[in-house]
């Protein structure tokens, strides 16, 4: 596969738990990947992480065990993605630091390279409107595990220009993914209705109206959720779902928004889900 003459290759900006799921994702499929955090701990911890999501994901069958994987280069700034074909960012949920990142994408990369932005609830052409070319700049929505959910949301802000949304498409086509475009606005479709409904399930418990286990039976029972929303609370990380809370009820005044406080303790806990082995659920050390 080429793309103007050179192999395509992406840049993901955030060595978090998003940011290494997508780049074991892409790495899977056989790009290359240049993974960039200014957290030099982060990245240091970062190709084992990607490893170990690569065994996961080839042990449920979610990526294919033959055939090349793409190179796995790290690097502390910007500059380092300069050649990418792709660029997607994938740090916090907070549209401040979102667009001073994407400014820094946007002076390294070259002029028309699309830029991904991996956010959960932020409106897309709220982050356009604070970086250069907006024309450049597309939604997806990758959800953890990036390697096992196979359909993604993609916004297409106001600004969004046509060339970006063919260049997502031909990304999407090469990682085996389908996407479904949706309109801009805060949550766009899936964290608007997911994380509300997850939300009241924590409303529940804390209420002491029903177990966890209960709740998450009932979903799962009644109404075919394939986990229930407090176990995919902590999929996504409890810390992460109040971030998209705020940014939800911030901009639509939505009470059902309001983060509970029982999500609030357990993020003030360190109880933040899989990935700190405690949420609504304990697990095991991987």
């Amino acid at each position: 596969m080429t793309r103007n003459g050179r192999t395509p290759s992406v840049a993901v900006f955030g060595a978090g738990v998003m940011g290494v799921g997508i780049t074991a994702l892409v790495v899977g499929r056989g790009l290359p990947v240049t993974l960039v955090d200014v957290d030099q701990a982060r990245l240091e911890t970062a190709r084992k992480r990607v490893r170990d999501e690569l065994r996961m994901a080839h042990m449920m069958g979610a990526l294919p065990r033959r055939g090349p994987a793409g190179e796995l280069s790290l690097a502390g700034s910007a500059v380092a993605a300069a050649d990418a074909t792709w660029a997607i960012e994938a740090i916090t949920e907070d549209a401040e630091l979102k667009a001073k990142v994407h400014r820094e994408i946007a002076a390294a990369v070259a002029p028309g390279t699309p830029r991904i932005t991996n956010t959960s609830s932020i409106p897309v052409d709220e982050l356009a409107g604070q970086v250069p070319a907006p024309v450049d700049l597309v939604g997806v929505h990758f959800m953890n595990p990036p390697y096992l959910i196979g359909t993604l949301e993609v916004i297409r802000g106001p600004r969004t220009g046509e060339r970006a949304m063919s260049a997502v498409r031909d990304l999407l086509t090469a990682l085996d993914r389908k996407g479904i475009v949706v309109g801009d606005g805060p949550g766009f479709v899936t964290s608007r209705v997911l994380h509300r409904m997850i939300n009241d399930a924590a409303n529940v418990v804390a209420e002491g109206r029903a177990t966890v286990e209960d709740v998450d039976a009932l979903m799962e029972g009644c109404l075919g959720h394939p986990t229930g929303p407090l176990r995919t609370a902590d999929l996504i990380g409890i810390d992460n779902l109040v971030d998209s809370l705020t940014v939800l009820y911030e901009r639509t005044g939505d009470e059902g928004c309001r983060p509970s406080e029982l999500l609030l303790r357990k993020v003030a806990d360190g109880d933040h889900g899989r990935k700190t082995g405690r949420g609504f659920y304990e697990y095991g050390t991987r």
